[in-house]
């Protein structure tokens, strides 16, 4: 039914995507072709190729319950990193791809987006610049799809996940994708510093091949529109679900894992709602 789909970032958000896809996904048997991810969108979507949502929540709960801070002020006095998000997002990256790494061989390619730097400024100035057009996109502009990012020279790449061929190699082009100082360091891909693919566009439909069809876009954070609606797009089109209310976590919280299951369980309602309205929204995508 729908060859292709879209995972938009948003860190621990992305729980709501893995509750809603393992309702939606064996209901309607979908076998997509394409996957396109931002951030931790990419990596739900390689998760949900290679674990289970249960083993990794409980993974994140054992490996978080000793986490009480998001912020480490005493670090600075030993010229520590104040924030534990990157080391503990790049080893549970190793630890949930681990012994399924090669499953991703047989699942539909993947592709991850990351944020290429404006040429005409240095990493710091294109951190903050980067930073300040992607909140004005979110909490002022409250775009679908942003274009700040792009107009100040950020310019996106993807890459497949099929195309690493270590363990590390994926978690390094997930972790390069989710780049968002300070809760991680500036990264970088084949040399060149990169930032979160979502500082061009969170919502990565520029991944997507231009092939007619019915496309699945979820995204994680609530815009001005329907809770589901369809954006045709030349002969293709795409049915966009956004969570029915706020998802109860932040995205880079890493305190309270237990909701994670709260916005797991959210998707997993919200995937119900769908299945249930989707042949009204199949037939009002035919007369788009």
């Amino acid at each position: 039914m729908f060859d292709q789909v879209v995972f938009a970032g948003g860190g621990n958000r992305c729980w709501w995507q893995a509750g809603f896809w393992d309702i939606v996904q064996p209901e309607l048997k979908l076998r997509p072709r394409v996957i396109a991810g931002i951030s931790a969108g990419a990596a739900t979507a390689c998760m949900l190729y290679t674990n289970e949502s249960r083993w990794v929540m409980n993974y994140y709960a054992d490996v978080l319950c000793h986490n009480t801070r998001n912020v480490y002020w005493g670090n600075l006095l030993r010229g520590q990193s104040v924030f534990p998000h990157y080391r503990i997002y790049r080893q549970a990256l190793l630890d949930i791809f681990a012994e399924r790494f090669d499953s991703l061989k047989t699942a539909p390619e993947i592709r991850i987006g990351v944020s290429h730097l404006p040429r005409w400024l240095g990493a710091r100035s294109a951190v903050a610049a980067g930073i300040i057009a992607y909140n004005i996109e979110k909490y002022v502009r409250k775009t679908l799809h942003p274009t700040l990012g792009q107009a100040l020279g950020f310019h996106p790449e993807f890459v497949k996940a099929q195309e690493c061929a270590r363990l590390e190699d994926l978690a390094g082009l997930i972790l390069q994708s989710s780049a968002t100082p300070p809760f991680t360091p500036i990264l970088r891909r084949n040399g060149r510093p990169v930032l979160d693919g979502g500082m061009v566009d969170n919502v990565p439909v520029a991944a997507l091949d231009a092939s007619p069809g019915l496309v699945l876009v979820m995204v994680t954070r609530l815009y001005p529109r329907e809770q589901m609606f369809v954006v045709p797009h030349g002969e293709q089109k795409r049915l966009y679900v956004q969570p029915s209310r706020k998802v109860p976590i932040s995205s880079w919280d890493y305190t309270s894992p237990a909701q994670m299951q709260h916005a797991y369980d959210l998707g997993r309602a919200d995937a119900d709602d769908f299945l249930a309205r989707l042949p009204r929204l199949i037939e009002a995508a035919a007369h788009t």
